[in-house]
């Protein structure tokens, strides 16, 4: 698993995924794309891992955006396909079962920015750079950043930050919503694999229905949303991790989850 343009450890049920082209602040090119759509697919099947972090090579940037040298020679239907290949890795992310945690360490820019949207939170270092600064290239985000950033931290702040170019430092982008946490850059790692660490040791399959009960739920009409948790909710009393979760709990011992 990996490729040239990744790098991939896995400890502890935590796997730490890393973009790693660090001499060009780790831009997403192409190959890059489908390098991290089918890292993603190995993780989501390896029954190994129960949590992901995405993170960049070196303190510079997570992912500086989308390789410009690329994009530039591109037509319109080559353009539409790339960024229906950037959704594509965007929506596999925000939809596989296991919670993805971005730590973004410096530059996350355009599609960088993009990416760690698709995560279900990010964490961030004090360095850190956030924004989707496409209009000042001539184009607009295409990797799905009009449609996440207004459900993140609402149309108004969405709509500035895009049409303005803005880019956030660490502590504004914590203000804003953006991020939950920032760390000192030399605690970044260790601290998103401190709370991927409490995560791994819920269970598994009750994080993977939470998760896609916020995610479809959301866009669900209030009364609908709660038809759709109390299903998943009910469907969890099928498993064997309720079951372990609540006698664990009665028996005042740590549950052994298997997420089955």
């Amino acid at each position: 698993m990996g490729s040239e343009n990744l790098l991939i450890d896995v400890r502890d049920n935590v796997a730490l995924l890393t973009i790693n082209r660090p001499k060009v602040l780790n831009a997403l090119d192409a190959d890059v794309l489908v390098d991290l759509l089918e890292a993603f697919r190995e993780l989501e099947r390896d029954q190994a891992v129960r949590v992901v972090i995405l993170t960049g090579s070196g303190q510079k940037a997570f992912v500086a955006g989308a390789d410009i040298a690329e994009m530039t020679g591109l037509n319109q239907p080559q353009a539409l396909a790339f960024a229906r290949m950037g959704q594509k890795l965007m929506n596999f992310i925000g939809t596989m079962a296991k919670p993805v945690i971005a730590a973004v360490n410096g530059f996350a820019l355009g599609g960088g920015l993009e990416l760690a949207l698709a995560c279900d939170f990010v964490y961030a270092s004090e360095n850190a750079k956030l924004g989707l600064p496409e209009v000042t290239l001539g184009v607009m985000p295409g990797f799905g950043g009009t449609q996440k950033l207004g459900r993140l931290i609402g149309r108004n702040r969405a709509n500035e930050m895009i049409f303005t170019g803005r880019i956030l430092n660490a502590v504004e982008a914590k203000e804003w919503g953006l991020v939950n946490a920032v760390f000192p850059s030399g605690e970044l790692v260790a601290k998103t694999l401190e709370t991927a660490g409490k995560i791994a040791g819920q269970g598994l399959l009750g994080v993977a229905h939470a998760k896609q009960a916020i995610k479809n739920g959301l866009d669900m009409a209030e009364p609908d949303g709660m038809d759709y948790e109390a299903v998943l909710f009910a469907s969890l009393f099928a498993t064997a991790d309720q079951k372990e979760g609540m006698h664990a709990f009665l028996d005042k011992r740590k549950a052994a989850f298997t997420g089955a």
